[in-house]
């Protein structure tokens, strides 16, 4: 994985730079993200892996499959991916270019995992109290887990602040047993 990461590195560095230049960055992040998936999907997954296949043919195959998502810039980007042979890292210039854009935009994503399906008011205070912690713009992305009973885990990167109920048990119990 981290190999691949290091192979993948100088084209999601070379995609974002472009981007950025262009005042593309949303645009960019779309569509590569969509080539992603597309390159992940089994069928496509096999074509882009077959070495009987031109390069050609294989770039041609994935922005067939991506239709009308991809513009002209991404196109060619797709292009020079295969004649790298480097369609298959699509995945990870994906994650890296996404990075990138988070830390240009001094963003980070973050789940809160709660008990309950929390009111838009209550996201926007949790999110304004994130902000003011972590001193970055906050993307929110909600999901429940019935298993909590109560509070919230939010991850944001690395961080992970459990709040939940069964994970104050859990500490508590620990530390009876210690």
């Amino acid at each position: 994985m981290a190999e691949l990461t290091t192979l993948a590195r100088p084209y999601a560095k070379a995609a974002f730079q472009y981007a950025l230049e262009a005042e593309a960055l949303g645009e960019w992040a779309k569509q590569l993200a969509t080539l992603a998936g597309a390159s992940q999907y089994g069928a496509m997954a096999e074509l882009i892996a077959t070495p009987s296949l031109s390069a050609s043919e294989q770039a041609d195959a994935l922005i067939d499959a991506c239709g009308d998502e991809l513009s002209e810039p991404v196109r060619k980007y797709v292009q020079l991916l295969a004649q790298n042979k480097r369609l298959v890292l699509l995945p990870q210039i994906a994650e890296l270019f996404e990075a990138f854009k988070h830390a240009h935009e001094h963003a980070v994503d973050v789940e809160l995992t709660t008990a309950f399906e929390l009111t838009d008011a209550d996201q926007e205070t949790l999110a304004k109290a994130l902000e003011q912690k972590l001193k970055r713009k906050i993307n929110v992305r909600a999901q429940i887990d019935q298993k909590l009973m109560a509070g919230v885990v939010v991850k944001a990167g690395d961080l992970v602040i459990d709040g939940s109920m069964r994970g104050r048990l859990e500490k508590l119990a620990r530390a009876i047993n210690s």
